[in-house]
């Protein structure tokens, strides 16, 4: 007679009591390790609570030493700095849009001060770590690119920091001028190819494009001169630039 094999008894989702012995199982050793993980943790902050509370501590001390320090010294500096260059701007604008036999001393003035009041090195070397400082230092190098005093002028224009498309363009450009006027265009190259890449506009990128590719010329880089030149040619072609480009490169695929 043929035997018959009892199967194991099932619940309704089909899972043997086996199965579900299996899944408790496997369950309660989960939690068994959460709980024993949560309980390592809990000793952990117990024999370390007095150091978290440091840490705490000076964490929150530090947030709250920047703010004091932002409300009540950074600001009133930011506001007393930028009272103080007034008249120092005054000067240097009024050098900048005047006639060229008060240019030189107005903007002497504009650097080392005049009337009583502080000049744009007194600003820079008084309220470091400013917005007026860092502008200052901006005006300063384009007041010594103006004297001739080009070592100077590339101090003060490296010390300057901005993310304006035109002011930070012409602030690299300008010390690619003072490296150009102490004949080395090698120098100057590399901060009117910084310029150029600063930002793209009318106004900058194609002045900057035709000082790089005099500069690639006196560099005798004649590939990278030809590159600038067909550039504004035909990128920047109603640019005062372009006018005579072709005959700078022109210059450039004769010397190749």
């Amino acid at each position: 007679m043929a035997t018959y094999k009892k199967r194991a008894s099932k619940d309704k989702k089909g899972k043997s009591q086996a199965d579900r012995i299996e899944e408790q199982s496997t369950t309660a050793e989960v939690f068994n390790t959460l709980d024993e993980t949560a309980g390592k943790t809990e000793a952990w902050v117990a024999k370390n609570q007095k150091y978290i509370f440091i840490f705490i501590g000076v964490v929150a001390l530090g947030v709250l030493g920047y703010l004091g320090y932002n409300e009540y010294v950074q600001k009133p500096k930011e506001q007393e700095a930028a009272n103080e260059v007034y008249q120092a701007n005054e000067f240097f604008q009024d050098a900048m849009n005047g006639s060229a036999a008060t240019k030189d001393s107005l903007l002497t003035l504009a650097l080392k001060g005049g009337e009583g009041k502080y000049g744009l090195l007194d600003i820079i070397d008084d309220y470091s770590g400013t917005k007026a400082a860092n502008l200052a230092n901006y005006s300063a190098g384009i007041a010594y690119l103006n004297l001739k005093d080009y070592t100077n002028a590339i101090e003060h224009l490296s010390d300057f920091s901005s993310d304006d498309p035109v002011y930070g363009a012409v602030a690299k450009g300008s010390i690619g001028d003072a490296f150009m006027q102490l004949n080395q265009p090698s120098d100057a190259l590399d901060y009117y190819e910084k310029a150029v890449s600063h930002s793209t506009n009318d106004f900058t990128t194609p002045k900057y494009l035709l000082k790089a590719g005099i500069a690639a010329l006196e560099a005798k880089d004649f590939a990278k001169a030809s590159t600038f030149f067909t550039r504004i040619k035909e990128e920047f072609e109603n640019s005062t630039e372009a006018r005579n480009i072709d005959v700078y490169i022109g210059r450039a695929e004769n010397a190749k």
